[in-house]
């Protein structure tokens, strides 16, 4: 309970730092939300640059305003954008290469609008997953991250490698203020990041150990109920295991 105290100190801190200095910006407040920043499409083009964005295919980004210029590019460079539910309701939707007139990449990109350019793609239907984007409240310069607090970017990772997904590179772009100095609390079920990205700069981080699949020992009941994706999961790993082994 006292790290978890500890780490909404610090999503308080990091808001209260944002705002006083005048570094975010729409949707307002900053607190109780990954924070939209000054700089956001900066970060997001020293992420364009990278062999890592280059190189990748399938790219999931989380859908939060900071991150919208990352979801644009990705259609626009016809990859496949992969874009988590709100809280995991749903699993992922997806936006296939080719399914967005020109000019529309922004709006399709946008949280509002990306169901009607894109599908709600059951689990077993989802592709191998390249690169991942995951938004953040604060960093530390060991690649440690919190979010809001329910743990949704750490379980979407837990998923794709549940589901055989290969361990891929994680980023996460912020605000320098976001890139704190303290060393975050971490659990074993907490990803770290491989790339921290600021509107001033990139971060390379190497050897980061990260989990090999969802911790089924973390999932509360309400967890099943408020993210059916989860069930769906532990269905599908069932009836996997029940499969007969024709080897």
């Amino acid at each position: 309970m006292c790290k978890l105290k500890e780490k909404q100190q610090i999503r308080e801190d990091v808001w209260e730092e944002l705002t006083r200095t005048k570094s975010g910006r729409f949707p307002f407040p900053l607190h109780g939300r990954i924070p939209n920043f000054k700089g956001a499409e900066r970060a997001a083009e020293q992420l364009f640059q990278l062999d890592i964005y280059k190189k990748a295919t399938v790219v999931k980004v989380n859908p939060d305003s900071p991150q919208l210029p990352i979801r644009a590019r990705v259609i626009a460079d016809q990859k496949t954008l992969l874009v988590p539910t709100p809280r995991l309701k749903d699993g992922f939707i997806i936006v296939r290469p080719g399914s967005v007139p020109a000019g529309d990449e922004r709006k399709a990109a946008s949280l509002k609008h990306i169901n009607a350019y894109g599908e709600i793609i059951p689990l077993h239907q989802l592709p191998d997953i390249d690169l991942m984007l995951m938004g953040s409240v604060a960093v530390d310069h060991n690649g440690h991250r919190i979010g809001k607090g329910a743990g949704f970017a750490d379980r979407e990772y837990g998923i794709i490698r549940e589901l055989g997904n290969r361990p891929v590179p994680v980023v996460t772009t912020i605000h320098h203020l976001q890139l704190i100095d303290d060393t975050l609390p971490s659990e074993t079920f907490d990803v770290p990041v491989d790339w921290i990205i600021t509107e001033e700069k990139a971060l390379h981080l190497t050897e980061q150990v990260k989990p090999s699949g969802i911790e089924w020992s973390s999932i509360s009941d309400d967890d099943y109920v408020n993210m059916p994706v989860l069930q769906e999961l532990k269905q599908l790993l069932k009836n996997k295991k029940e499969q007969p082994d024709h080897t």
